[in-house]
């Protein structure tokens, strides 16, 4: 995927391999899952321009109902995205902080003043 991108990001608390490929089914595209002890980290449908990301999210952590889905803003351009992560932070709450995970993108989790979850992801 080039250039920026905004997408939904749904946590689906140990089915999202299933829910990604029903949603395959209705929409079609391709779906890339990456997995890590069994369960689904991230999953990735891609249909023509929609892009859904997916994940089984952490066992110790189940998510509440309204804190299930978050926007996903996502890119190669790192100071653009630094300064949007920086600026929706304003006013609201980082849950996680913009860092790398294991050598892959920079990931960081916030709400926004509006109570709107957000996954900022560069590279």
């Amino acid at each position: 995927m080039s250039g920026n991108f905004v997408a939904p990001y749904v946590n689906l608390q140990g089915r999202a391999r299933e829910a990604i490929e029903f949603y395959r089914g209705v929409l079609g595209g391709t779906v890339e899952v990456d997995e890590a002890g069994g369960r689904v980290t991230l999953a990735r449908l891609d249909s023509d321009g929609m892009v859904l990301f997916a994940t089984d999210g952490h066992p110790k952590f189940a998510p509440t109902v309204g804190d299930n889905m978050a926007i996903v803003l996502g890119g190669s351009d790192r100071d653009r995205l630094t300064g949007a992560f920086t600026a929706l932070a304003e006013g609201g709450r980082v849950k996680g902080p913009l860092q790398s995970h294991g050598g892959g993108p920079e990931v960081g989790y916030l709400l926004d003043r509006f109570g709107v979850n957000w996954i900022v992801r560069i590279g």
